[in-house]
């Protein structure tokens, strides 16, 4: 991984093909909240299944506690769209059979000339793409589990909610003088809220 991308950088903002060939960007699939992004070897990796039925198992909670998550491989479309159905994920599965994020992060997996994958790596987004835990998952323990994860994503989201705290008598204040766009949805209508959390927004 390239030496500069650690937590507090700013990720590029990859613009990829999605499971379905959408051209799909990461600020646009992010919005305004946190983002797991997994960058993963691809469909064949036995590591990267068990990931990512964990991830299954944990998405969920993802969208109830407003999360994002993408995945982006080395896997070519129908590579990308077969092992998203056969999953049964519900999150965009993004195609860099080009390989432009394993060149520009510097993270190819050189020990692998035949499939040419990312080393694996998980990071967990503050919102605008900056890295708020990273995750280097060459061997499988380096991966985080969805204990690992709940935590990460509670620390950020007290960081980011200004509204974590309600108990708090500035909060009660605020509220009181009719400052709204303090609490969730800070100023957006419900109508924004949901179109915004689906997964099929930010295609062309």
């Amino acid at each position: 991984m390239r030496p500069d991308m650690k937590p507090g950088a700013r990720i590029p903002d990859y613009q990829l093909p999605d499971h379905a060939g959408r051209q799909r960007k990461l600020s646009a699939l992010q919005g305004d909240d946190p983002m797991i992004l997994v960058l993963s070897r691809g469909h064949y990796c036995p590591k990267d299944q068990r990931q990512h039925r964990n991830l299954v198992a944990l998405y969920p909670e993802l969208k109830v506690g407003y999360v994002r998550i993408v995945t982006i491989s080395t896997s070519n479309l129908l590579e990308t769209n077969e092992w998203r159905d056969g999953l049964g994920a519900q999150w965009p599965f993004l195609s860099d059979a080009g390989r432009m994020v394993q060149k520009d992060l510097d993270i190819q997996e050189y020990t692998d000339p035949h499939h040419d994958p990312m080393i694996p790596h998980t990071l967990v987004l503050a919102p605008g793409l900056e890295i708020f835990r990273l995750y280097n998952g060459y061997w499988y323990w380096g991966r985080p589990s969805n204990e690992e994860l709940r935590r990460d994503l509670r620390d950020l989201t007290r960081k980011i909610r200004p509204d974590w705290d309600l108990a708090g008598a500035e909060l009660r204040e605020a509220w009181a003088r009719g400052e709204k766009e303090r609490f969730w949805p800070y100023g957006k209508t419900l109508r924004q809220v949901f179109a915004e959390s689906s997964p099929d927004r930010g295609g062309e």
